[in-house]
């Protein structure tokens, strides 16, 4: 299940999932996913309420979750309203607790699972264009990674996270001018944006058995910045 398939890194996910064999692929997400092979659900996940009744649909046993859905606003603290922090963190960090919660109940059961969180470069140092609001949920994306790791690894479920930096999706176009853009990919040792695909395939590996005794960790896939 890829909780935000339907666009940007999430979506990538499921292509990437279906392209190697995997079974089932569920997304949550807003919008419809455009790939035929993905059971796409339709769900705001910031409702809490619609996302537990969209949880009640999936009949199949679910043994992956992806936590990717986010949104993002480029504010600074004087113009952030409460509705705004609420609806950010609603998306970005209470429905990756809720669906936490949900399906590694379910896992326990199985006695195997891996759960993978998707935060952010942000939610390592700070945001160069984003406000408050997103670099706090980014944060507590990995203090949730963390605790849940600490709770879940006795019953054979993997938990981890990975902190993007900035990566081409529609929300990046969205958020930075071209010139911003072009004076970030100078500032990136890698010299250039990640593409949907780098970020994706990290996010795969955790998901495999090669990453078995990978546990509660938070990899930084930034192209080497600091």
């Amino acid at each position: 299940l890829v909780i935000g398939g339907s666009k940007g890194i999430g979506r990538e996910v499921c292509n990437l999932f279906n392209l190697y064999g995997a079974k089932n692929i569920y997304s949550i997400s807003r919008t419809l996913s455009n790939n035929d092979n993905v059971k796409s659900l339709i769900c705001d996940v910031s409702d809490t309420d619609c996302l537990l009744k969209t949880f009640s649909l999936i009949t199949d046993e679910i043994n992956i979750l992806i936590n990717v859905a986010g949104t993002n606003l480029c504010e600074p603290i004087d113009n952030i309203t409460v509705n705004e922090w609420d609806r950010v963190n609603n998306t970005n960090l209470r429905s990756f607790f809720i669906s936490t919660k949900y399906f590694s109940s379910k896992m326990k059961k199985m006695k195997r699972g891996k759960i993978v969180n998707v935060a952010s470069i942000a939610g390592r140092h700070k945001s160069v264009v984003s406000g408050v609001h997103y670099t706090s949920s980014k944060y507590g994306v990995i203090g949730l990674t963390k605790q849940s790791a600490h709770e879940l690894g006795p019953y054979g479920i993997n938990v981890n996270c990975t902190c993007p930096s900035q990566t081409m999706t529609e929300m990046l176009k969205n958020s930075m001018s071209k010139t911003q853009i072009k004076k970030l990919s100078q500032n990136i040792p890698i010299r250039r944006i990640s593409t949907v695909t780098e970020q994706a395939m990290p996010i795969l590996f955790l998901c495999t058995q090669a990453a078995n005794y990978i546990h509660g960790a938070t990899i930084d896939v930034n192209g080497g910045q600091f």
